[in-house]
């Protein structure tokens, strides 16, 4: 069996296919993990910037067709579409950033918890998907015995993929900020 050809062994969030529970179990202990893996000692304005510029890179060196967004608050840190992101992009980054702005966990979290029980949780009546998207790509910016302070949001590819590079730049930027 070539490595083309081998069974899925990650929950795929995408898909509405029904999949072991194990796995989706497996996927929300590893964003619990990161959750408490990615503490920041502080959060400023230079520091969104870094992260964000950080980002574009990312993006730029893979020709990702991405949007980013930064914000604390009701302030946008930071802002960019590269080249290939389209104006969808920007209503997926509001919905994703204003669910993990509310739950104060990683927008996929959301979404991942909501299907424990089986179903979505845009299946109940009152989660209102004209304001949020439980999809992957905004994670809360946690700080050290404050809590989360902002949120950083990507969008454009499938949600999965979009989590990941955002805990990606969060581990590198961490990782600067420790070591500086």
């Amino acid at each position: 069996m070539t490595a083309e050809s081998s069974p899925v062994t990650a929950f795929d969030p995408d898909s509405r296919a029904s999949q072991p529970a194990g796995l989706l179990e497996a996927l929300i202990g590893r964003i619990e993990a990161e959750i408490g893996e990615l503490q920041f000692p502080h959060f400023s304005k230079d520091d969104s910037l870094n992260l964000g510029l950080l980002l574009v890179e990312l993006g730029k060196s893979r020709r990702l067709p991405i949007a980013i967004d930064i914000t604390k608050g009701e302030q946008v840190l930071f802002h960019v579409a590269l080249d290939g992101a389209t104006p969808d992009n920007e209503q997926w980054i509001r919905a994703k950033q204003r669910t993990a702005a509310r739950y104060e966990v990683p927008s996929l979290l959301v979404g991942l918890r909501g299907r424990r029980h089986g179903g979505r949780i845009e299946d109940h009546g009152w989660f209102d998907e004209s304001r949020y998207a439980p999809h992957g790509g905004s994670f809360p910016v946690y700080v050290a015995g404050v809590g989360a302070v902002a949120t950083v949001t990507v969008s454009g590819l499938p949600q999965q993929q979009d989590h990941d590079l955002v805990v990606e730049a969060l581990r590198e930027i961490l990782g600067s900020m420790r070591a500086g």
